[in-house]
């Protein structure tokens, strides 16, 4: 079957599960400057009724700020908790539990002033040892599943009381008083405060969860937050419900009154319910749009679309062969076409890759390190490493996903192009997220989708990710010399210096072809017209702090 059937296929198959009709929202930036309800005097008249309805596609693996790792729980944390600073909706870090901070001539130490009338939703005030408490529970080398820990480091001692047995007495997180916390870095670190900003720095009520090691795993009374929402129920598969927490120092500002947040997994029920009008949001970057509503949508004007400091990328399992043969890497990197991908599958102006580091961060990395389906040089590269094996063939390879109808029709795309230019069966499988997630963990899987999108703007967000075996490296592969250049690139001080320290750990993990990287992500989805001042990052962060909803 060739590639321009196989496209026409996946998008028969899609258009006939949806209806495809006009929908709600239009073509501005969603700042809250587009029209609304409007009363008698021309400004919008906010609705009586303040009820956001979302969905989050799939039960979010953990709802604990030390263990979630990733974005499906981490939309649902950025309501409830809240950080020592918060990014606000014009990518600037401001204010968050920390009233004001000061910063030391070398740049090393920060002392964060906290909110006198800052409280968690059971009223305890919010304290420096809340802080503490969850920094140094995340480095405790006994507790497990902590695949964050390295967004930590930069804090002194970190890395060694949780890699090296040093200790936690020795991390540099001094509380000075309940309102003071002083945090000592290892050397400068200029995306600090964006850190601080992050679901792993956020504090944990110590009195309620030492007393219940299994807090997070349901809504109950010892779910405790700090967040402008707090949870309300957590109906496990089906849905969550955040309300406005009426406490948060910042309420006058929060206007929403109840987020119901559904686990849709079928993208053209979200769709459905959306057109209904009984979803307020649809795609990115907690749902999705079908790919075969994507055109239409487009055409009418009815999606914003935007990049995304993120990468989707196919992850090859090195300690199972053929993938622990470099050159088989390397032939199933470059038989990808991805910009028929991007242009045929998901339509979502997606830019093809071939590097680690999306161009928003290295702006060459639009070209990157190889040319997108190079077919003569793929097969080259297999001979090779079916030399180098000393076989004929490759037996029939397994490439796995979580189950979601884009990653389906990538997977089937995949599939039919290493067929028809390497000759190599593939045969395709899917499970739910989290047990996903496990497998790819386990090390159970040849090849498997992943996707990754930065915590901040900088590219040690990809850089690090791969340092070493375990977290959110699920390749089984690392490298001394890579290691060395990551660790060089926190102490270097000199920005451009710094930048050609991780260019080059880039280069080393492309020259061995560690992933297979497909498309740089953009962010894709539609609103209700009465729907304000939600955010969406660039790094895919979505807010609802500041939305409303207006009469219609």
């Amino acid at each position: 079957m060739n590639w321009k059937r196989l496209s026409f296929l996946i998008t028969i198959m899609f258009a006939m599960s949806i209806f495809l009709a006009a929908c709600g929202g239009d073509n501005s930036s969603n700042s809250g400057n587009n029209s609304g309800g409007n009363g008698e005097d021309g400004e919008e008249t906010l609705a009586e009724e303040q009820v956001l309805n979302v969905n989050i596609k799939e039960e979010p693996p953990s709802l604990h700020p030390g263990m979630s790792s990733d974005t499906t729980s981490s939309a649902v944390l950025d309501q409830v908790f809240e950080g020592l600073t918060r990014v606000n909706q014009d990518q600037e870090i401001e204010e968050g539990m920390a009233e004001s901070w000061d910063v030391s001539e070398d740049e090393k130490t920060y002392t964060f002033n906290l909110r006198e009338d800052a409280t968690w939703t059971n009223g305890d005030p919010v304290t420096a040892n809340d802080f503490e408490y969850a920094w140094k529970w995340v480095l405790d080398p006994e507790n497990p599943d902590t695949d964050y820990a390295y967004q930590l480091y930069p804090i002194k001692g970190a890395e060694d009381a949780k890699e090296n047995d040093g200790s936690l007495d020795d991390v540099g997180i001094t509380v000075e008083d309940d309102h003071t916390l002083v945090v000592e870095l290892e050397q400068p670190t200029e995306y600090f405060l964006e850190l601080t900003a992050f679901h792993t720095y956020y504090p944990i009520n110590e009195e309620v969860t030492s007393e219940n090691e299994d807090w997070s795993l349901d809504q109950t009374e010892d779910y405790v937050s700090n967040g402008p929402f707090e949870m309300t129920s957590w109906d496990h598969k089906d849905s969550i419900e955040i309300v406005k927490n009426e406490d948060y120092w910042d309420a006058e500002e929060v206007h929403l009154e109840t987020i119901n947040m559904s686990m849709i997994e079928e993208e053209s029920t979200e769709l459905q319910l959306f057109e209904n009008g009984e979803l307020d949001w649809v795609g990115d970057p907690t749902g999705s749009v079908p790919l075969a509503a994507i055109q239409s949508m487009k055409d009418n004007d009815e999606l914003e679309i935007s990049d995304r400091a993120g990468l989707y990328y196919y992850s090859f399992n090195h300690d199972e062969e053929p993938f622990n043969n470099e050159n088989i890497r390397k032939a199933f990197a470059l038989a990808l076409d991805r910009q028929s991908i991007v242009d045929s599958v998901t339509q979502g102006e997606e830019k093809p890759a071939m590097a680690l580091v999306p161009p928003s961060m290295f702006e060459e990395n639009e070209e990157g390190y190889f040319e997108d389906n190079d077919v003569e040089q793929a097969k080259e590269y297999l001979e090779k490493g079916l030399e180098e094996m000393g076989v004929d063939e490759l037996p029939t390879v397994h490439l796995s996903y979580n189950t979601d109808e884009g990653h389906a029709a990538i997977a089937q795309a995949a599939q039919e192009m290493w067929k028809n230019n390497l000759g190599v069966d593939v045969e395709l499988s899917n499970e739910e997220w989290a047990v996903f997630l496990d497998s790819l963990g386990e090390g159970d899987y040849e090849v498997g989708r992943m996707g990754w999108i930065a915590d901040f703007n900088d590219a040690i967000n990809f850089i690090e990710l791969f340092e070493s075996v375990g977290g959110n490296n699920y390749t089984n592969w690392e490298d001394d010399e890579y290691k060395k250049l990551v660790k060089e690139s926190r102490t270097e001080l000199d920005p451009d210096k710094r930048e050609e320290i991780l260019k080059e750990a880039e280069e080393l993990f492309m020259d061995q072809m560690v992933i297979s990287p497909v498309y740089f992500y953009t962010n894709l989805y539609a609103y209700q017209d009465n729907v304000k001042d939600i955010s969406v990052s660039p790094i895919g962060n979505i807010q609802y702090k500041w939305g409303y909803i207006t009469e219609e």
